[in-house]
C-alpha cells in the first residue's frame, strides 16, 4: 500500500483515488448481496428465537395439568381452631368428618424422691443402669470417673438412649429429673440397676414403666400417654399430638380436648386457574405467531414468517389437537375442550374460556375432564389398576391376560412348633426383610403384663403372634425403610410372618432369636412376580405391576397393577391419553434438541457461517484484485512517464531544427 501514493506521477490519470474507485466499485454487488443474506438470515433466527419461547412456555401449563394430581384440588375446613387440618389434595377426596379429641398425647416425666446434698461430689453408686425406652435398650456405666448426680445425668444424656435428664436445686437439695424424648405410651421409660458390690445406689433410679408403684423411689411427675381421636365414632390413637394421613390425603394437628366437624370439598377455583394459565399462554402464542406470520392486508405486507412451513405446521396440529374430540372419550359425557368451555374464536384464533361452565363440568363429570386434561387409564376390572404409560403408548383399548399372580414372600413355622412359644427376659429377635432391611425388636412383658422372667414365659401361638406383631409394628428400621411385616397363627398353618412386598425380592427371614429356645433361625420362601399378557403380547411383572418394554406396538411402556390372586382374563384397559400429554409432545417435537425448529434455527445459523465464509474469501478477492490493479496502474504510469520524457526529448530536437535556429547560425 506504501507505493501507490506515487501512482499518477507518470499519467496524471491512473492515480490511487482512481484504484479506490475501482475496487470499491468490484466489492459493492457482492457486499451488498452478503449484507442483505445476512439481515435476513438474522432476523429469521430472531423470529425463531420469540417462536421457540411463546411454545415453550405452553408446555410448563400443559405438563401440569397432564398430572391427574393437578384436577383433583381440595380444600379442608376444621370448625376448631385447636384442631388444625391439613390436606393433599392428591389424595383427599369429598366429604365431612366428626372429631372428637379425648386426650393429647404427652412424654413421660421421672423425678428421683432421693435428695442429694450435692450434684458434683456427693455419691449416686456405681454399676450399670439399664434404660429401656420403646424397642430401645441403652447400657449406662456409672464408676469413679461420673459417680454423682451430674455426673449420672450427663452420661445419661450422652448415650442416646431416647431419654434427657438433668439436675434440678429444690431448695432443701438436689434431685434428678428425666423426660422421655419422644411422647406416648410406646416411649415409657424402664429402668433397672445393676450395682457394683461396695458402691451401692444406683437402685434409687430403677423404675418400672409397667407397675409404677412398684419403684417408690423414682415418682413418674407425667405419664406416657397417647393422643386419642374419635373420628366418626372410630377411635384412633397416635403417639404424638399428629395425626398423618389418618384418612386419605387428611392430616390433623390437636392442640386441646375437644371437638371439631371437618368438611372437604373440591376446589373448582384452583383447577380453573390452572386452565386459565393454559389459555393465557395459548393466546399469547397466537398473539406472537400473528404479529411474526400475519399479513397486513391493508399496507400489503406480510409477517418474515408469513407462509412458513414450521408455523404452518404448528398451528394446523394445534387446531386438530384443541378442537378434536379426544381419543378414548368418544363415548363420555365430555369429548373435547368445547364441552368444558374452551372455544376457539374464529377470527383470531384465541382460545375463550368459560370458568363457570368448566367448574360445572368438573363437579359433575370429574373423571371425563380429567381424561380430556392428563392421561388416564380406565380398566373394566376394579382390581387393576393403571400405574402409567410410556413416551409412545398410544390411545386404545387392551385386553389383560395374567397366568401368574403376584404373591409375597413369607416365613413359616409349623402348627406343632409354635402352639406354645417360650420366651425368656433379655430376648431379641433379629429379623432380614425383602433382602436388605436388617430389624431388631425385642419382647418385654408376659402375657399377662407383668416383665418376663429369666426362665422364661409361655405365649400360646395367637398371643406370641399378637405381641411379636406389636413389636414389629414400632419398629423404627421398617419405618424407615416403608416396609411391614404381616404375623399370624393358626392351628393348622402354624407361624407366619409375611413380608407387605409382592414379588422376588419379598420374603422374610429370620436370622436369630435369642432366649427364645422354641424358635430357630429360619430362610423365608420369596414371593413371585405378576406374569402376562397386555394387548397379546408377554409383558414383564415387578410384585404387582405389569409392564410391557419401550418398542411393544400401540402400547409399549404400559404399566397396570393386578391386585387380587385371579388368573385368567383380567378385562381390559382404556387408554386415554389427554390433551395435556399430547400438547407436551407436540412442544417438544418443535422446541426439543430434534425439533423442527432446531432444525431451522441450525439450517440458519450454517447459512450465517457460510456467509462469513464468503465474506472473508470476498476480502482476499479483493485485496488481490487491489494489488493487481496497482501493479498495473504502476507499470501503465512507468510506460507513459518514458513516453512523455521521450516526447519532452523529440520535441526539444525539433525546436532545435527549427528554421530561426538556422538563420541564427
Amino acid at each position: 500500500m506504501a507505493g501507490i501514493s506515487s501512482l499518477g506521477i507518470g499519467s496524471g490519470v491512473l492515480t490511487s483515488d482512481l484504484v479506490d474507485q475501482l475496487v470499491a466499485a468490484e466489492r459493492a454487488p457482492t457486499e451488498k448481496r452478503l449484507a442483505q443474506k445476512t439481515q435476513q438470515s438474522e432476523a429469521m433466527l430472531s423470529a425463531y428465537g420469540k417462536l421457540r419461547s411463546a411454545i415453550t412456555e405452553l408446555r410448563l401449563p400443559m405438563r401440569q395439568l397432564s398430572s391427574a394430581d393437578n384436577l383433583k384440588a381440595f380444600s379442608a375446613i376444621s370448625s376448631n381452631e385447636n384442631i388444625g387440618v391439613s390436606v393433599d389434595s392428591t389424595k383427599a377426596s369429598r366429604g365431612s368428618y366428626s372429631l372428637n379429641v379425648t386426650s393429647l398425647a404427652s412424654a413421660q416425666a421421672l423425678a428421683s424422691q432421693a435428695v442429694f446434698a450435692d450434684r458434683d461430689s456427693a455419691s449416686v453408686g456405681q454399676g450399670t443402669l439399664q434404660l429401656s425406652v420403646g424397642d430401645k435398650v441403652t447400657n449406662i456405666t456409672i464408676d469413679s470417673g461420673n459417680d454423682s448426680l451430674q455426673g449420672l445425668a450427663n452420661a445419661i444424656n450422652e448415650a442416646g438412649a431416647g431419654v434427657s435428664a438433668g439436675v434440678i436445686d429444690t431448695g432443701s437439695g438436689y434431685q434428678l429429673v428425666l423426660s422421655a424424648d419422644n411422647a406416648g405410651s410406646a416411649n415409657a421409660v424402664s429402668i433397672s440397676a445393676t450395682e457394683l458390690a461396695g458402691a451401692e445406689g444406683l437402685a434409687r433410679f430403677a423404675f418400672d414403666a409397667a407397675n409404677p408403684a412398684a419403684n417408690p423411689n423414682m415418682k413418674e411427675t407425667i405419664a406416657a400417654s397417647d393422643a386419642v381421636m374419635e373420628i366418626n365414632g372410630v377411635a384412633v390413637t397416635r403417639s404424638t399430638n399428629s395425626f398423618e394421613n389418618v384418612i386419605d390425603g387428611l392430616s390433623f394437628d390437636i392442640k386441646e380436648v375437644g371437638t371439631s366437624t371437618v368438611k372437604v370439598s373440591q376446589d373448582l377455583g384452583a383447577v380453573a386457574d390452572r386452565v386459565q394459565g393454559f389459555v393465557d399462554k395459548f393466546n399469547a402464542l397466537q398473539s406472537t405467531i400473528s404479529g411474526l406470520a400475519g399479513f397486513n392486508a391493508d399496507a400489503g405486507v406480510g409477517g418474515l414468517l408469513n407462509g412458513d412451513s414450521t408455523v404452518r405446521s404448528l398451528q394446523n396440529q394445534l387446531r386438530q389437537m384443541l378442537t378434536g374430540v379426544v381419543p378414548g372419550l368418544e363415548n363420555a359425557n365430555v369429548r373435547s375442550l368445547a364441552d368444558v368451555g374452551i372455544t376457539t374464536d374464529s377470527d383470531t384464533g384465541a382460545l375463550k374460556f368459560d370458568r363457570e361452565e368448566f367448574e360445572t363440568q368438573l363437579k359433575n363429570n370429574p373423571d371425563d375432564v380429567t381424561a380430556l386434561f392428563a392421561e388416564q387409564g380406565r380398566a373394566t376390572d376394579s382390581q387393576v389398576e393403571f400405574v402409567r404409560s410410556g413416551t409412545n403408548t398410544q390411545a386404545g383399548k387392551y385386553d389383560i391376560n395374567i397366568t401368574q399372580a403376584a404373591t409375597r414372600g413369607s416365613l413359616n413355622y409349623a402348627a406343632a412348633d409354635t402352639g406354645t412359644v417360650t420366651v425368656m427376659a433379655g430376648n431379641r429377635f433379629t429379623f432380614e426383610v425383602d433382602g436388605e432391611t436388617q430389624v431388631s425388636v425385642f419382647l418385654e412383658n408376659a402375657p399377662d403384663g407383668s416383665p418376663l422372667s429369666g426362665a422364661g414365659d409361655d405365649f400360646t401361638g395367637a398371643e406370641f403372634a399378637a405381641a411379636i406383631q406389636q413389636a414389629l409394628d414400632n419398629s423404627s428400621e421398617l419405618k424407615a425403610a416403608n416396609r411391614s411385616v404381616q404375623v399370624a397363627w393358626d392351628a393348622t398353618d402354624g407361624l407366619t410372618f409375611t413380608s407387605g412386598s409382592y414379588g422376588t425380592d419379598s420374603n422374610v427371614r429370620l436370622t436369630s432369636a435369642l432366649n427364645v429356645p422354641s424358635l430357630n433361625s429360619k430362610d423365608g420362601v420369596a414371593g413371585t412376580d405378576v406374569a402376562g399378557t397386555i394387548n397379546g403380547q408377554t409383558a414383564q411383572g415387578d410384585g404387582q405391576v405389569l409392564y410391557l418394554g419401550s418398542d411393544s406396538g400401540p402400547a409399549s411402556g404400559i404399566q397396570v397393577r393386578i391386585l387380587g390372586d385371579q388368573t385368567g382374563s383380567r378385562g381390559s384397559i382404556n387408554f386415554v391419553q389427554g390433551i395435556g400429554n399430547s400438547t407436551v409432545d407436540l412442544v417438544n417435537s418443535f422446541v426439543g434438541a430434534d425439533g423442527q425448529l432446531e432444525s431451522r434455527t441450525s439450517s440458519l445459523t450454517r447459512e450465517l457461517e457460510k456467509i462469513q465464509e464468503s465474506q472473508v474469501k470476498l476480502d482476499i478477492r479483493i485485496e488481490s484484485y487491489r494489488e493487481r490493479l496497482v501493479k498495473q496502474f504502476s507499470t501503465a504510469d512507468s510506460l507513459i512517464a518514458r513516453l512523455n520524457s521521450t516526447r519532452d526529448y523529440v520535441t526539444q530536437q525539433l525546436d532545435a531544427l527549427a528554421p530561426q535556429n538556422f538563420n541564427k547560425k
